[in-house]
């Protein structure tokens, strides 16, 4: 038997983007124990939401609990809001919130792609990777105004039209985004090193992912056929072309390239939604107060995203709860590690993308 060493993983390190601490206890580099602490941030968003802000008001706040999350987290309270209130949102504006959703996966996506490369020592592929995702960004900027906070979808609808200038230029970027993305899927299937470093590491198979409620691309790269796109209608995502991507090795590498499969898809739902974008307007006006419950669950890019609220006809919520991908995800996290070498650690990490910001919302 080996010496005992304890090693702290956070919630400062280099190959983690988000402030989680895990400590790791191992026997010849092996893990055979393992603490986690998630609670480094809490911002007190909910409560400020409850107490501070109109219901009006609310969409703006819950776009700064994650930086790339922020439509997905506008579109899930917008959505909650207009099924309690029984607004009928314009075809639209559906699909301009479909837009944007989209673009904000691929670049999600592509960030968690990156650095899953770059934890792997490919610094190479890192920066093709984020180069293309500034490409994505320009994008998002294009049709919302804004790189990362776009506070786009509002209730009843979208705040903002597009114009056939703005939407030439989309296509003219999409295509030039869309060769480089089948470039990066190329090399993530072909390339030796990358097999080498993350094939068979980090297995979650079918019976963990449905045990312990994986969600997300880890969930699909196990084989479990689990999208909210597919399964809830709050998106016309069916109408533009919507394919459930899913794998079954269940590895680091399964992970990674359902999101490769996936950023393609959403591109082609792009294209395809440009092709066919409904005329008519892009918001409805907004009248009376929220009454009632209502619960949604929409595909964020990290996984389902769920978003609950409570109204008393006033103009300030009683309640509001999010539940997010990665606070489902962390218990798998956590049965992975045992008897996994401390030098997967990282790798394994980022395989699932997390956002801690979201989880200490």
């Amino acid at each position: 038997m080996g010496n005992r060493i304890t090693i702290p993983f956070g919630s400062q390190h280099v190959a983690l983007p988000e402030p989680v601490r895990f400590v790791f206890q191992t026997e010849n580099e092996k893990i055979i124990d393992v603490e986690v602490d998630v609670g480094y941030v809490h911002r007190g968003i909910e409560k400020a939401c409850m107490t501070k802000f109109k219901y009006t008001q609310v969409g703006y706040v819950v776009a700064r609990v994650c930086g790339l999350c922020a439509i997905s987290h506008t579109l899930g309270y917008v959505t909650a809001v207009e099924r309690l209130m029984e607004i009928e949102v314009p075809k639209k504006a559906l699909y301009l919130r479909l837009l944007v959703s989209e673009l904000d996966r691929v670049h999600s996506h592509l960030l968690a792609m990156g650095h899953l490369a770059e934890v792997a020592g490919y610094e190479n592929l890192f920066m093709h990777t984020f180069r293309d995702r500034e490409l994505v960004m320009e994008l998002q900027e294009l049709v919302t105004g804004n790189r990362i906070q776009f506070d786009y979808a509002i209730v009843g609808g979208v705040n903002r039209d597009l114009s056939l200038e703005v939407e030439k230029e989309l296509r003219e970027k999409l295509k030039d985004l869309q060769e480089r993305c089948l470039w990066l899927k190329d090399v993530f299937e072909n390339d030796y090193t990358i097999k080498l470093r993350w094939k068979g590491i980090g297995v979650i198979t079918p019976e963990m992912a449905r045990e312990l409620n994986v969600v997300g691309p880890p969930a699909r790269a196990s084989g479990l056929a689990t999208d909210a796109r597919n399964e809830f209608n709050y998106l016309p995502f069916k109408e533009v072309g919507y394919k459930l991507i899913t794998m079954k090795d269940g590895d680091i590498y399964a992970r990674n390239m359902v999101r490769a499969e996936e950023t393609l898809n959403s591109l082609e739902m792009i294209f395809n939604l440009l092709d066919g974008m409904p005329e008519g307007d892009i918001k409805v006006p907004v009248k009376g107060l929220p009454e009632g419950e209502a619960f949604v669950r929409i595909e964020a890019p990290r996984g389902e995203l769920f978003y609950y609220l409570k109204g008393s006809k006033k103009l300030i919520l009683d309640r509001l709860r999010i539940k997010v991908p990665t606070f489902s995800n962390i218990p798998v996290m956590k049965e992975l590690f045992i008897g996994m070498d401390y030098a997967d650690v990282p790798a394994t990490v980022i395989s699932f993308d997390p956002c801690l910001s979201c989880t200490a919302r």
